[in-house]
């Protein structure tokens, strides 16, 4: 039998993977600033437990690399526009959250030295032993990787434990519920499971890595309340997947 994740197990450090859809007005674009104050409230919780927080953080609610073919914009040229959009979303968080007073440092893979301080790993590792929330903007800093990669990459590289993903829907399901009324939700899942049922989780090189490297992957609705701090306390939200 596969062993089950303790409910009770709360995060010491984790990787919290924000989309850009996730910075926007529901089914607008450009920037919710009201949505980014909620979530950087949640991470104040977090920080005032002592959970050490990342987050990577989108760009897709200003531009996304993928929109390269209907913009007539060559497609590497997109994904740098894509990520200097992910650059003014982490600014914002940065901002709510040092409203709140918690101490930030924005990262980013993409040299914008006069805003963000580059990506360095030990760096990055020291400011979260210190309690900063380190928000990861840029990307990996090169084109044709999204940001499922970016966040799988960098909590493995500052060893979180474990990698959420906030989306704009419960969890992970057996079909598209947008689609079909009659999609199951799936609360647990192994990685071999994912695979075999062919389930859509995150992109396939992102996916690859959690599972080799042991990552476990919590995708839950970022909407839904208080949802980010739950989680991490080890409640019962979205889907949970694991070895």
């Amino acid at each position: 039998m596969t062993p089950q994740p303790s409910s009770a197990q709360a995060i010491r450090r984790l990787l919290l993977k924000i989309s850009g859809e996730g910075f926007a007005r529901e089914g607008g674009t450009t920037l919710d600033i009201d949505r980014v104050r909620q979530l950087a409230e949640q991470l104040q919780q977090l920080a005032s437990d002592g959970t050490q927080v990342a987050c990577v953080i989108g760009g897709g609610n200003i531009l996304r690399g993928a929109q390269s073919e209907h913009l007539g914009i060559a497609r590497a040229t997109a994904d740098y526009m894509g990520m200097l959009a992910t650059v003014i979303n982490g600014l914002a968080l940065s901002d709510a959250l040092e409203t709140n007073g918690v101490p930030t440092r924005v990262m980013s893979a993409v040299d914008v030295h006069k805003v963000c301080e580059p990506f360095i790993r030990r760096r990055a590792i020291r400011h979260l032993e210190k309690g900063r929330v380190v928000v990861l903007v840029g990307g990996l800093g090169s084109p044709y990787f999204t940001t499922d990669t970016t966040a799988a990459q960098r909590g493995l590289e500052l060893g979180c434990d474990a990698l959420f993903k906030a989306t704009m829907v419960r969890g992970v399901y057996d079909k598209d519920p947008r689609q079909h009324d009659d999609a199951v939700f799936l609360p647990d899942l192994t990685f071999a499971q994912v695979l075999d049922q062919q389930l859509r989780v995150m992109d396939m090189t992102a996916f690859a890595l959690c599972r080799e490297n042991d990552l476990p992957i919590v995708v839950f609705d970022m909407a839904e309340d208080n949802a980010v701090v739950r989680a991490a306390r080890g409640d019962k939200v979205g889907t949970r997947i694991h070895n």
